[in-house]
């Protein structure tokens, strides 16, 4: 009985010990031009050593459990994500059309999107009184429509040392912002994406006629959405794509390592 006693106690200690703790993923809200907006900050609680920040915009469907499990996934226990709600409190996409309705005030205006992830940047800066932030080490990364976001983040002149877009739109609204770019830029699209790659030419223009620090990658035979596992289709222009996927987010790791090592 003594034993059984014993080995009682000695599991609820493991079971309470750090190395047991959860994902987590908290609700972070804010209200901008009087619209509120609610995102999730995810990251792993098993450690409290500091890590970097990073902003994800996901694709046009927003933040839904996806998106977080996504988040998850990228944050393991490298990174804290604040997964950013770009369309404010009750828009939660569920179909290709209602997506189309969501982003079409933001593309319209890139200045209010601009706006919106500048806030978002700075709200990631605030968690870092209760979350375990580098303040030092902060980037932004974004998928699809969240990949143009992250860009225009960029084009904004934000700190973040780095900028990475997985098959994201390469468009603007004004390609002079490029001066203001402070972040290392990494863009990732699949060669074959008939969505952005017609923007890739006037992309690389912008790009040259500035000294950023920047990458361009085309991904062999890979479409839209290579990184979205949701995206099941055997044919069409969006389609996961596993080999692709791995790449680009091999990539984009080794792209922060550095900018975060970088001066």
């Amino acid at each position: 009985m003594r034993f059984v006693r014993l080995a009682l106690t000695l599991f609820a200690i493991v079971i309470a010990s750090p190395a047991f703790a959860k994902m987590i993923a908290k609700p972070v809200n804010w209200t901008l031009d009087g619209t509120t907006f609610n995102s999730m900050l995810v990251y792993d609680d098993a450690t409290t050593a500091k890590r970097p920040g990073l902003v994800m915009v996901p694709n046009w469907f927003g933040v839904n459990d996806i998106a977080i499990k996504k988040a998850q996934m990228i944050a393991g226990k490298d990174y804290v994500i604040l997964l950013v709600d770009m369309y404010g409190a009750g828009i939660r996409p569920k179909s290709d059309a209602q997506a189309r309705t969501a982003v079409g005030p933001l593309y319209d205006s890139r200045p209010l999107m601009r706006k919106r992830i500048g806030r978002a940047f700075e709200q990631l800066k605030a968690e870092a009184a209760d979350a375990p932030i580098d303040l030092s080490r902060l980037a932004a990364i974004g998928f699809c429509f969240g990949g143009t976001v992250v860009l225009d983040l960029a084009r904004s002149g934000s700190e973040a040392k780095a900028a990475i877009s997985f098959h994201g739109d390469l468009s603007t609204d004004n390609p002079a912002l490029v001066k203001n770019i402070k972040a290392r830029v990494l863009a990732m699209n699949g060669a074959d994406d008939a969505f952005t790659m017609p923007d890739a030419p006037e992309f690389l223009k912008e790009m040259k006629h500035d000294t950023a620090d920047w990458q361009f990658v085309e991904i062999g035979h890979a479409v839209h959405c290579y990184t979205e596992t949701e995206a099941t289709a055997k044919t069409g222009n969006c389609r996961y794509d596993a080999k692709a996927s791995a790449r680009s987010y091999t990539m984009m790791r080794d792209w922060l390592t550095e900018s975060f090592g970088s001066n």
